[in-house]
């Protein structure tokens, strides 16, 4: 299956997979990934999606904890965790997935900015919790 998340959702992946903690490991990799762009290391819509499934203990073998102030981005990777758990034969790019989430959380004026790359990059990887 050819996947098209951005090399957001492969940090989130290969951060979900590393020792240490969900912080260190998502600093790491976007460090390594994005080596000549600083602000795309700092951008914090996708890592607050990726810090909010851990924080949900959403991502397997990372355990529930307080890993990020989030409260948007957390809402939005939650609500797409539960979008894809009770649609599971449909497959969704980002920004289909997207509109999804607008539709559920009733939000107007945002723009996806990665978040649904991160969620999407860990579900197709099987690093999600089956509940």
């Amino acid at each position: 299956m050819m996947c098209n998340y951005n090399d957001y959702g492969e940090v989130a992946i290969k951060a979900a997979k590393a020792k240490g903690t969900p912080e260190e490991n998502w600093l790491k990799e976007v460090k390594k990934t994005f080596i000549n762009s600083v602000s795309s290391q700092k951008k914090s819509c996708p890592k607050s999606a990726f810090l909010g499934l851990c924080e949900k203990g959403l991502i397997k073998g990372i355990p529930e904890g307080k890993y990020t102030r989030s409260i948007d981005n957390k809402a939005y990777a939650v609500k797409a965790i539960e979008i894809l758990r009770n649609n599971t034969e449909t497959t969704y790019t980002p920004k289909e997935l997207w509109i999804k989430v607008k539709i559920e959380l009733l939000i107007l004026k945002k723009d996806h900015n990665s978040q649904m790359d991160v969620v999407l990059a860990l579900w197709n990887e099987g690093l999600i919790e089956i509940l």
